[in-house]
C-alpha cells in the first residue's frame, strides 16, 4: 500500500489543488491551523478558490496568506473579525462572503462528512440568515434548513498522527478540524509528531485514518498570540 506520508506540506499539496477548487481549513483563530499546508496552498498559485472555515485567519497569520495573494473569491465563514484584508475586500466587492451562525457552520461540516445532505435548526430564524432558505415548523416552533457541506480538499492540524493517519488534536486546537477532516473528497493533515502505527491509544484517537489521505510533518511552529491583553505588574512597594 502506498504511504501516506509525504516530506513536506508543498509535497502532500503537489497535484491536489486547482483553480476554483472548495477548501476547508480547520482552526479557530490561531489554534489548530494548518499554517504550513496553508502557506503551500499560497505557494501553488491556485485562484478562485472558496474557502470554508471558521475564520479567514488574522492578520498576516494563516488563510490570510492566501486571501492577500488574491487567491480567494468566496468565504462561508462565522468569524470574520482580526483581517482587515477581508474586510476591504468584502466591502469593495472582490471577496463574496456567506456568514453563518458558528454551530450553524460547524454542524454544516459535520453533516456534510456524514452523507447528510440538509438538516433544520432554529438558529438564525427571522433573520438575513433565513432570507432565501426553506423554513418549516416542527412542534409549534419554526426552523430553518441548512445544506451539509463538503469540500474538495480539507487541510487539517493534529497535535499528533501515525503513518496511517490516524490522528490526535490536543486541547483547543480539537475544534473544527475532527468535522472538516471528515467533510474533504480528499483530506491531507499536518502533524506535529509522526509515530508508527500501535503506538496511538486507541481510545484517544480524534480522527481514524480512514479519513486521511495524505499527510506531513510540521516544524518549527509558534504560539501566535491574536491579541495581547496586559496589566501593569505591580511593583515590590505597591505589593506592600
Amino acid at each position: 500500500m502506498k504511504s501516506k506520508v509525504y516530506p513536506d506540506a508543498q509535497a502532500a499539496l503537489h497535484g491536489m489543488v486547482r483553480d476554483g477548487m472548495t477548501i476547508m481549513a480547520g482552526g479557530f483563530g490561531l489554534c489548530g491551523v494548518p499554517e504550513h499546508l496553508i502557506t503551500a496552498l499560497r505557494d501553488s498559485g491556485v485562484k478562485q478558490l472558496t474557502v470554508i472555515g471558521n475564520n479567514v485567519g488574522a492578520d498576516d497569520h494563516g488563510m490570510w496568506a492566501v486571501l492577500a495573494n488574491g487567491q480567494i473569491s468566496k468565504v462561508l465563514a462565522s468569524y470574520v473579525g482580526e483581517n482587515k484584508i477581508l474586510e476591504q475586500l468584502y466591502m469593495s466587492g472582490g471577496v463574496e462572503i456567506e456568514f453563518n451562525p458558528q454551530g450553524t457552520l460547524a454542524e454544516r461540516i459535520r453533516a456534510g462528512g456524514a452523507g447528510i445532505a440538509a438538516f433544520y435548526t432554529r438558529t438564525g430564524y427571522g433573520t438575513a440568515v433565513a432570507e432565501g432558505k426553506e423554513t418549516r415548523q416542527f412542534n409549534g416552533d419554526w426552523y430553518v434548513m441548512e445544506t451539509g457541506l463538503v469540500a474538495d480538499v480539507s487541510l487539517v492540524k493534529a497535535w499528533k498522527g501515525d503513518t496511517e493517519g490516524n490522528l490526535v488534536y490536543r486541547k483547543t486546537a480539537r475544534n473544527f478540524n475532527p468535522m472538516i477532516a471528515t467533510a474533504g473528497k480528499l483530506t491531507i493533515a499536518e502533524v506535529e509528531i509522526l509515530v508508527e502505527p500501535g503506538e496511538l491509544d486507541p481510545d484517544q484517537i480524534h480522527t481514524p485514518g480512514i479519513y486521511v489521505d495524505r499527510l506531513c510533518v510540521g516544524t518549527h511552529y509558534v504560539k501566535h498570540i491574536e491579541r495581547r491583553t496586559t496589566r501593569p505588574r505591580a511593583t515590590p512597594a505597591q505589593e506592600n
